[in-house]
C-alpha cells in the first residue's frame, strides 16, 4: 500500500475530487442559504431571495459538472492504460 502512494502506482485524486464535490456543494449551499435569509451583505430583499434560490441551483449544477469533468480525465487515463496493456506495452510513441 505504502510503496503504490509513494511510486504513484496508483491515483488517490479520485476518490479526493468525491470529498471536495460534497464539500464545495456544502459551501454552495450555506452561501445560497446566507442569501435567501439575509439577503448577502446589503439587507434582504425580494431580488437577492431569488438570487440565492439560482446561485444555489445554478451553483451545484456547475459543482457537478466541474467535477465530472475532472473524474472523465481521470478514466481516460484509465483506459488509456488498459489499452496499452492489452497491447502488450507496445504502444509508445515513435520519434
Amino acid at each position: 500500500m505504502r510503496n503504490r502512494l509513494l511510486f504513484f502506482d496508483s491515483l488517490i485524486t479520485p476518490s479526493v475530487i468525491t470529498i471536495v464535490y460534497w464539500l464545495l456543494l456544502a459551501a454552495n449551499l450555506l452561501y445560497g442559504l446566507f442569501f435567501v435569509m439575509f439577503g448577502g451583505f446589503g439587507g434582504f430583499t425580494f431580488t437577492t431571495f431569488l438570487l440565492g434560490l439560482v446561485y444555489i441551483v445554478v451553483g451545484a449544477v456547475v459543482i457537478r459538472i466541474w467535477c465530472e469533468l475532472l473524474i472523465v480525465i481521470f478514466k481516460i487515463n484509465d483506459n488509456i492504460a488498459k489499452l496499452n496493456q492489452n497491447l502488450g506495452g507496445k504502444a509508445r510513441e515513435e520519434t
